[in-house]
Formats: C-alpha cells, structure tokens, sequence
C-alpha cells in the first residue's frame, strides 16, 4: 500500500473535481440520522486531510491513519491552524491500532480498494468493529468491479494542466479483479522545465455483496448501502457505493 510519495504534492490539485463539501454533508446527515453528531471520529486513508478539516468543522474530533508520510505532512499543515483536535498517525490500515475507541469510522475516495485480498480487507473490518464504540458508525466508499471492468478498464485518462499534468493508464484483471494504474505525474519546477515522476496503484474491484459478506465475517452489521453520496439506494451499476454499517459485540450504549 505504498502509493502518492510522488503525487502528494500534487494531489489536492488533480483531485479537484472532487465535491468534498458535498460528501462531507453526506456524511454528517447519515451519522446524524443514526444518532451520532459529535465525537471522536476516525478516518481511514486520510491523505492530505481535507475531509478531516470538514468533519471537524462540524462538531468532530478527527483521527487520521494514513500509510503516506508526505500525504500526512500536507495534512497537519492544512489543519494546524483550525479548531478543533487533530491527531495523525503514520499507520496501515490493514494493522492500525489505536488507544480507545471513536464514535465514528469513515473512509472516502475508495481507500479500501487498496486493500487487495479479502483476508486483510476483513481483518481491516474487524480492526473497525473493535475500536468502535459500543453501536457506534462505520461509513465508507468503494469503487465497484463495474467501474474498473466496464467504465475505466483499458483506458488512458490524461489532463495537461498548468503546472501539473498526467497521463493514467488503466488495465483491469478479470480473473484476479484488479485494477492496475500506471500513472506518469509531470510537475511544473522552473519556467517551462517539468519533471516526470511514474508511479503504479493497484486497486481491487468488489461487488456489494462480497463487501456484506466480509463485514459481517468481521462482526459489523451491515445497515444500508447507497449509490454514491446520494440518497439512492446502491443499484447493479453503481460505480461507488457508500456503505453504513454498525458495531456489534459491545454493550449497548445506556
């Protein structure tokens, strides 16, 4: 899971068509809508933080695990002058650990994808389910197979922007339902002098149902699924699916 040392610097700019206040919203009105508006909350994958910094705007106090030193560097220095409370630990989060339990878990931007074997995405389940508070929320997104096998397999994405531009090549393995991405970053430096950085992610394509399977393998209970950060529910050809699911196993809250 070692990705983005070349692209964090240049991550937040790429990813700008993303709708963090949307999904950010989304979210909170799920959380809500199951009990919970404030407290401790985890994200897994945090990368440059701008999704910490929404949810603590809204009354959260963040943990951010990330496997990406440069990732959690663009992090604290994007929040460090915020209210709230921060706390970024530099962990996989196939074995994170933690010293109690959060109110909350989230994962955006398909980070479980980059968990490849269902073995170490359950295990990551599991490790969710534990540091949850007793009947506290477990939120994440995942790109489906549909989307790698149908919507981006055997594609080349490229932008040429002003002072970064990329070129992402995308080969997915039906057999082994992965998807992989060669993506060459070239990064503006002095005057019209780019350097070209290559880089390699490896995703896996899951289906709704393998994801309900695993979670509950690793004890969560499974509540709800939509298609995306909207109000409808996951459909065949979803290309992102947010999950909601519960913790189980503890005493229930009081």
């Amino acid at each position: 899971m070692e990705n983005y040392e070349n692209f964090a610097g240049v991550y937040d700019a790429l990813m700008d068509n993303v709708p963090y206040e949307a999904w950010a919203d989304c979210l909170q009105s799920h959380l809500a809508r199951h009990g919970i508006k404030d407290g401790l909350m985890l994200e897994l994958g945090c990368g440059t933080g701008k999704m910490m910094a929404l949810m603590a705007q809204k009354g959260f106090d963040m943990i951010g695990v990330d496997s990406s030193v440069d990732m959690l560097q663009i992090a604290r220095e994007r929040t460090q002058n915020l209210p709230g409370s921060f706390l970024y630990l530099l962990q996989d989060m196939r074995d994170f650990e933690l010293y109690g339990t959060v109110a909350s878990v989230i994962s955006v931007c398909d980070s479980v994808n980059y968990v490849t074997s269902e073995e170490e995405l359950r295990q990551v389940f599991s490790l969710v389910n534990n540091y949850l508070d007793p009947g506290g929320l477990f939120i994440f997104d995942f790109n489906t197979e549909h989307k790698y096998r149908d919507v981006i397999g055997e594609r080349v994405i490229a932008e040429d922007r002003e002072e970064v531009s990329f070129i992402w090549y995308n080969e997915y393995d039906d057999d082994e339902h992965i998807n992989y991405i060669d993506l060459s970053l070239f990064v503006q430096e002095d005057g019209n002098l780019y350097r070209k950085f290559q880089e390699e992610h490896v995703q896996r394509g899951y289906g709704l149902s393998q994801i309900k399977r695993l979670m509950q393998e690793a004890g969560l209970v499974f509540l709800e699924a939509f298609d995306g950060y909207t109000k409808e529910a996951a459909k065949e050809n979803s290309e992102r699916i947010v999950c909601v699911a519960r913790e189980h196993g503890k005493e229930e809250r009081e």
